[in-house]
């Protein structure tokens, strides 16, 4: 079965850019198209609020719209695609966190559970962590920063296999660095829409990452930006 994916990544090879435009107001309008009909809290919730969400800037060197061509999507193509949606027997997001979450470098994941069931409005659990062990996953030592990285796909196919029955999806959560081909640099995270699994890394986020030291409030910034990839995939 083809796996549709979506990747969050730095290559390890230069791409050449492509140019974007960010939409303009029309454009997100038309992409929107006609609420006539829907009840006034839903034609509230489609209508563009700046003060809700960013508009999407200008990509800078490295950004994924820098080097991906996307065309982008209207909201009837979106339902076009017949995408999964929760139903009374599948309404579950599960977490299952891989490897060690250290309280002191580690996003908590009790408010990563309670940033996602507000964010998605779904009902969403913890499962018990699960070691990385070298005979359940591929893992690498990364060429640049040397250090060690899980293969995603390896994670997903994990992940497929112990879906509860009642969940919407399984979301694989990590403090270790994340891979998804050995051609690629690292990836922060990838899934499998139709599947129903995904895996995340927070590895990146932790400024000790990159040998720099931990300033005071890191731990909330840290917590931001894993709450933002979470959301995002």
């Amino acid at each position: 079965m083809t796996r549709i994916s979506i990747k969050i990544v730095v290559l390890l090879l230069p791409s050449m850019a492509m140019a974007f435009t960010p939409p303009d107001e029309e454009s997100i309008h038309n992409a929107i198209g006609d609420l006539n009909g829907l009840p006034a809290v839903l034609q509230r919730a489609f209508t563009p609020d700046k003060n809700s969400f960013d508009p999407i800037p200008v990509p800078k060197p490295g950004d994924w719209l820098a080097v991906h061509n996307e065309r982008g999507q209207t909201f009837d193509e979106f339902k076009a695609s017949q995408p999964n949606r929760p139903t009374s027997e599948q309404h579950v997001i599960y977490l299952q966190p891989l490897g060690d979450f250290m309280p002191d470098h580690s996003p908590s994941n009790d408010k990563l559970r309670e940033f996602a069931a507000a964010f998605f409005a779904m009902d969403v659990k913890v499962l018990p962590p699960v070691r990385i062990d070298g005979s359940t996953f591929v893992t690498r030592r990364n060429p640049i920063t040397n250090n060690p990285q899980i293969l995603t796909g390896d994670v997903l196919d994990f992940l497929k296999a112990r879906i509860p029955p009642d969940a919407f999806c399984i979301l694989a959560i990590t403090m270790e660095d994340l891979y998804p081909e050995p051609s690629w640099n690292f990836v922060f995270g990838q899934a499998s829409v139709r599947e129903r699994v995904g895996v995340y890394s927070f590895a990146r986020y932790d400024p000790a990452f990159y040998g720099e030291p931990r300033a005071s409030g890191y731990e909330a910034l840290l917590l931001l930006r894993s709450f933002k990839v979470l959301a995002h995939e």
